[in-house]
């Protein structure tokens, strides 16, 4: 797998551009985006589907870097997308991802070279997450949180219409081992308020990036989802009590305990 890959379990910040608007891709990189989705699925319109293909072969021929949310596997187009992907063993963004063995035949066709993002946004996707997970490939979950409020029949930016969907996601990962989902999207492109608080309620819930929509929302996901200098801290205080049971600020202090605090300090970079 590419070097991108390895980071995408990590990333903060994936920003989608749309694969018909080649010249937004080198602009897209230059957000400071963790990675880049070249987007050949919902950003675009059936008759330009070809000629994004196009546009995005040629991009990573070039030897640039990004991950490709590909058409889902039901659509005319899904082979020759898949196909593009897999010769340049780039990460692909499988939409609608909710049945194991059409995911298994994907993760088969794609020989090992391509990491998998599966983007959970129906309701049958949400109760086989578990299954998701285990596909072989499936680096990290991801949320499309707009699509499933849409069969769901609720608003998209409804934290609380959302929070069991969100919660199966983040458990069935853990319980996989992979590492934690990432949130939708925002709607809201401007509005950074709207975006914090989304954050904010993805990271209470265990997600620990966003999918995002306009470069204006990359710096404020990457800073957001960061540890806090509080939760550096408290990390930092637990693991100078040691690595048996103590008690730090009131607390008990055991193994979890330990492990969270260990995790806070990875994420912040040491």
């Amino acid at each position: 797998m590419t070097s991108l890959a390895s980071r995408l379990e990590t990333a903060r910040s994936l920003l989608f551009v749309p694969g018909d608007r080649p010249v937004r891709f080198p602009k897209a990189v230059a957000s400071g985006a963790d990675a880049v989705i070249l987007d050949l699925e919902d950003a675009v319109a059936a008759p330009d589907k070809d000629t994004a293909r196009t546009h995005v072969d040629a991009w990573l021929g070039e030897g640039n870097s990004a991950v490709v949310r590909i058409n889902a596997p039901n659509t005319r187009w899904y082979d020759d997308d898949l196909a593009m992907a897999v010769r340049h063993g780039v990460p692909v963004m499988v939409p609608k991802s909710e049945d194991p063995e059409v995911l298994a035949d994907l993760a088969c066709r794609t020989a090992g070279k391509c990491a998998l993002l599966p983007l959970v946004e129906t309701a049958a996707g949400i109760e086989r997450a578990g299954d998701v997970c285990r596909t072989p490939g499936v680096v990290r979950m991801a949320l499309g949180n707009v699509d499933l409020a849409g069969q769901l029949g609720v608003a998209h930016d409804d934290h609380l219409a959302l929070a069991y969907s969100r919660s199966r996601l983040v458990s069935a990962s853990a319980a996989r081992g992979l590492a934690a989902p990432l949130d939708g999207v925002t709607t809201h492109v401007k509005d950074l308020e709207v975006l914090r608080a989304d954050i904010a309620h993805a990271r209470r819930l265990g997600f620990t990036g966003k999918l995002c929509i306009h470069p204006l929302q990359v710096a404020p996901v990457a800073e957001h989802f960061a540890p806090t200098e509080e939760e550096r801290r408290w990390a930092n205080s637990v693991l100078a009590a040691g690595d048996g049971v103590s008690v730090v600020d009131g607390h008990m202090i055991d193994k979890p305990v330990l492990d969270r605090a260990r995790r806070i300090l990875a994420a912040a970079g040491g």
